[in-house]
Protein backbone atom coordinates (compact mmCIF):
# COMPACT_ATOMS: atom_id res chain seq x y z
CA UNK A 1 0.00 0.00 0.00
CA UNK A 2 2.85 2.20 0.99
CA UNK A 3 4.70 1.67 -2.42
CA UNK A 4 1.36 2.13 -4.04
CA UNK A 5 0.93 5.79 -2.24
CA UNK A 6 4.57 6.78 -4.09
CA UNK A 7 4.16 5.61 -7.29
CA UNK A 8 0.78 6.87 -8.51
CA UNK A 9 1.90 10.61 -7.59
CA UNK A 10 5.01 9.81 -9.45
CA UNK A 11 3.04 8.58 -12.37
CA UNK A 12 0.82 11.28 -12.54
CA UNK A 13 3.90 13.79 -12.67
CA UNK A 14 5.86 11.68 -15.56
CA UNK A 15 2.48 12.08 -17.61
CA UNK A 16 2.58 16.08 -16.39
CA UNK A 17 6.05 16.37 -17.77
CA UNK A 18 6.13 14.77 -21.23
CA UNK A 19 2.42 16.30 -22.36
CA UNK A 20 4.42 19.82 -21.90
CA UNK A 21 7.14 19.01 -24.39
CA UNK A 22 7.51 20.42 -27.76
CA UNK A 23 4.20 19.72 -30.38
CA UNK A 24 6.35 19.07 -33.55
CA UNK A 25 3.90 18.47 -36.26
CA UNK A 26 6.84 17.91 -38.86
CA UNK A 27 10.48 16.80 -38.10
CA UNK A 28 13.11 14.97 -39.86
CA UNK A 29 16.76 14.14 -39.39
CA UNK A 30 19.87 13.87 -41.87
CA UNK A 31 22.96 12.17 -40.78
CA UNK A 32 26.16 13.79 -42.83
CA UNK A 33 28.22 11.13 -44.29
CA UNK A 34 31.61 11.14 -43.00
CA UNK A 35 30.78 14.47 -41.28
CA UNK A 36 31.61 16.11 -44.66
CA UNK A 37 28.49 18.37 -46.17
CA UNK A 38 29.29 18.65 -49.80
CA UNK A 39 27.58 21.48 -51.82
CA UNK A 40 26.19 19.08 -53.49
CA UNK A 41 24.45 17.51 -50.34
CA UNK A 42 21.13 19.77 -50.31
CA UNK A 43 18.66 18.65 -47.57
CA UNK A 44 14.94 19.11 -48.36
CA UNK A 45 11.93 19.10 -45.94
CA UNK A 46 9.08 18.60 -47.25
CA UNK A 47 5.84 19.31 -45.07
CA UNK A 48 2.00 20.13 -45.12
CA UNK A 49 0.11 23.33 -44.02
CA UNK A 50 -3.80 22.63 -43.34
CA UNK A 51 -4.46 25.42 -40.93
CA UNK A 52 -3.13 28.67 -42.14
CA UNK A 53 -4.37 30.44 -38.73
CA UNK A 54 -1.57 28.41 -36.38
CA UNK A 55 1.56 30.18 -35.28
CA UNK A 56 4.39 28.10 -35.27
CA UNK A 57 8.17 27.94 -34.97
CA UNK A 58 10.76 26.79 -37.28
CA UNK A 59 13.97 24.91 -35.49
CA UNK A 60 17.27 23.49 -36.88
CA UNK A 61 19.54 21.23 -35.00
CA UNK A 62 22.88 20.84 -35.62
CA UNK A 63 25.04 18.01 -34.08
CA UNK A 64 29.53 18.66 -35.38
CA UNK A 65 32.17 17.78 -33.89
CA UNK A 66 34.49 19.76 -30.92
CA UNK A 67 36.69 19.66 -33.99
CA UNK A 68 34.75 22.00 -36.32
CA UNK A 69 37.03 24.77 -37.52
CA UNK A 70 34.60 27.98 -37.63
CA UNK A 71 32.49 29.81 -35.27
CA UNK A 72 29.48 29.57 -37.37
CA UNK A 73 28.21 27.88 -40.05
CA UNK A 74 27.01 29.64 -43.69
CA UNK A 75 23.81 28.00 -45.01
CA UNK A 76 21.43 28.95 -47.93
CA UNK A 77 17.73 28.31 -46.80
CA UNK A 78 15.29 28.18 -49.79
CA UNK A 79 11.51 28.11 -49.02
CA UNK A 80 9.18 26.93 -51.64
CA UNK A 81 5.72 28.03 -51.16
CA UNK A 82 2.53 25.83 -53.06
CA UNK A 83 2.03 28.67 -55.39
CA UNK A 84 5.00 27.87 -56.35
CA UNK A 85 7.10 30.74 -55.53
CA UNK A 86 10.92 30.27 -54.02
CA UNK A 87 12.64 32.64 -51.86
CA UNK A 88 16.18 32.13 -50.62
CA UNK A 89 18.00 33.52 -47.53
CA UNK A 90 21.45 33.55 -46.16
CA UNK A 91 21.59 32.03 -42.89
CA UNK A 92 24.55 31.90 -40.25
CA UNK A 93 24.15 29.29 -37.85
CA UNK A 94 26.06 30.65 -34.94
CA UNK A 95 27.71 27.45 -32.91
CA UNK A 96 30.31 29.64 -30.71
CA UNK A 97 30.95 32.54 -29.32
CA UNK A 98 33.81 35.21 -29.78
CA UNK A 99 35.99 33.07 -27.00
CA UNK A 100 35.32 29.98 -29.05
CA UNK A 101 33.46 28.00 -26.42
CA UNK A 102 30.47 26.32 -28.15
CA UNK A 103 27.32 26.48 -27.45
CA UNK A 104 24.39 23.77 -27.08
CA UNK A 105 25.20 20.45 -25.19
CA UNK A 106 28.60 18.97 -25.71
CA UNK A 107 30.87 16.43 -24.69
CA UNK A 108 34.63 15.87 -25.55
CA UNK A 109 33.83 14.94 -29.03
CA UNK A 110 30.46 16.32 -30.64
CA UNK A 111 27.93 19.33 -29.99
CA UNK A 112 24.11 19.38 -30.13
CA UNK A 113 22.60 23.09 -30.88
CA UNK A 114 19.35 23.66 -31.26
CA UNK A 115 18.54 26.98 -33.78
CA UNK A 116 15.97 28.31 -33.90
CA UNK A 117 15.17 30.03 -37.41
CA UNK A 118 11.79 31.27 -37.26
CA UNK A 119 9.66 32.08 -33.67
CA UNK A 120 6.05 33.30 -34.37
CA UNK A 121 5.72 32.20 -38.31
CA UNK A 122 2.39 31.54 -40.07
CA UNK A 123 1.96 29.96 -42.90
CA UNK A 124 -0.42 32.15 -45.52
CA UNK A 125 -1.11 29.35 -47.85
CA UNK A 126 -2.40 25.91 -47.10
CA UNK A 127 -0.70 22.93 -48.99
CA UNK A 128 2.92 21.78 -49.91
CA UNK A 129 6.34 23.29 -48.66
CA UNK A 130 9.70 22.92 -48.77
CA UNK A 131 12.40 24.10 -47.24
CA UNK A 132 15.91 23.46 -48.85
CA UNK A 133 19.04 23.58 -47.15
CA UNK A 134 22.45 23.86 -48.57
CA UNK A 135 26.27 24.45 -46.80
CA UNK A 136 27.28 28.14 -47.98
CA UNK A 137 30.68 27.65 -47.00
CA UNK A 138 33.79 29.01 -48.64
CA UNK A 139 34.96 25.43 -49.16
CA UNK A 140 33.98 22.14 -50.02
CA UNK A 141 33.27 19.81 -48.34
CA UNK A 142 32.62 21.42 -44.39
CA UNK A 143 34.25 19.09 -41.94
CA UNK A 144 32.90 18.33 -38.62
CA UNK A 145 28.77 18.55 -39.90
CA UNK A 146 27.45 15.36 -38.13
CA UNK A 147 23.95 15.39 -38.62
CA UNK A 148 21.29 18.13 -39.74
CA UNK A 149 17.46 18.28 -38.39
CA UNK A 150 14.64 20.35 -39.14
CA UNK A 151 11.66 20.63 -36.95
CA UNK A 152 8.00 22.74 -37.39
CA UNK A 153 6.74 23.58 -33.77
CA UNK A 154 2.72 24.05 -33.77
CA UNK A 155 2.91 26.97 -30.92
CA UNK A 156 -0.70 25.97 -29.68
CA UNK A 157 -1.79 29.99 -31.01
CA UNK A 158 -3.49 31.34 -33.44
CA UNK A 159 -3.17 34.55 -35.11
Amino acid sequence: MQLARLLFPSAILLLALSACGPNYVYEKSYDIENGAWAYADTLPFQFEIEDTNTIYNLWLEVDHSTDFGNQNLYTQIHTQFPSGQRLTELLSLELANKAGQWFGDCNRASCTLRIPIQQGAYFDQAGAYQITLEQYMRRSPVEGVDAIAFRLEATGEQR
